[in-house]
């Protein structure tokens, strides 16, 4: 008798182990599931602005854009100027940025394809000697500039430089500026000295003064514009600049860009 109790007793033992055992492991299961669940206490410090701006400051941007999908809470703080403008900053190691883009998609772009250099046109200019000059490709500075010709190139004010190289951005302060002939939002650095104030101001006031204009008189230069574009073959600038010194007489714009193609090919072989 006392064998066979010992072996109840030890039965007893070891079915009280074995509830015991279940009981820790759903214990800390529940303590698992009680950490990560949105529920619990700790949720309410996730919904702290002051520890929110904490760890997004510290997060990329795909990251920042991925947290502003999560709550209102959490868009507020990582849809932040600050936040956001020091997040695209940091791969660049740039001292600072100054604009506010008109598209938050600006700020996702990751390629350094959205900055330029600001070079202001000067005698003696043109492509291809600015494109040795900054050892970019002749295409490269057409195509951000929206240019398809070096016809006009003293219509504008300055063209618009592509970085090749990523050490000019180490320490610069980039400006975000929307340029009218490239028609494109670019973060510009200034070699030299800062943004021309007054440039911009008269860039402004002619933007305003073109669209406060008759609508009529708008259409029809429009229509003009394109049509030597067409015969040209150029771009918007170029035409344009054809037809200011032919005094608004297509014909003789186009008989100037004839002169000119004829000149510029005489001298080619020449």
């Amino acid at each position: 008798m006392g064998c066979c109790g010992d072996e109840e007793n030890d039965d007893d033992v070891s079915s009280t182990a074995t509830t015991e055992n279940l009981h820790d492991m759903s214990s800390s299961s529940d303590a698992a599931t009680t950490t990560i669940s949105p529920m619990n206490s700790h949720f309410s410090a996730l919904a702290c602005r002051d520890t929110l701006r904490l760890i997004f400051e510290k997060l990329p941007i795909p990251d920042l854009a991925r947290s502003s999908c999560v709550c209102r809470a959490w868009n507020s703080v990582a849809s932040d100027q600050e936040i956001v403008a020091n997040a695209f900053k940091s791969p660049w190691k740039l001292k600072d940025i100054v604009g506010k883009p008109a598209s938050g998609s600006f700020w996702r772009d990751k390629s350094i394809g959205k900055f330029a250099i600001s070079h202001r046109i000067s005698r003696g200019d043109s492509v291809a000697s600015l494109s040795v000059k900054y050892s970019v490709q002749v295409m490269d500075v057409k195509r951000l500039n929206n240019m398809m010709s070096e016809h006009g190139i003293y219509s504008r004010e300055r063209l618009l430089i592509p970085v090749s190289d990523p050490e000019m951005l180490v320490g610069a302060t980039c400006y975000v500026e929307v340029d009218p002939c490239a028609k494109r939002e670019v973060a510009v650095l200034y070699l030299e000295d800062g943004p021309d104030q007054k440039a911009i101001s008269s860039r402004t006031l002619s933007q305003k003064n073109a669209e406060s204009s008759g609508a009529n008189s708008e259409l029809g230069k429009k229509r003009v514009l394109e049509s030597l574009r067409r015969s040209m073959r150029v771009d918007d600038a170029t035409a344009l600049y054809y037809l200011s010194i032919a005094d608004g007489d297509p014909r003789a714009a186009l008989s100037q860009f004839s002169q000119d193609l004829r000149w510029e090919s005489h001298s080619a072989f020449a």
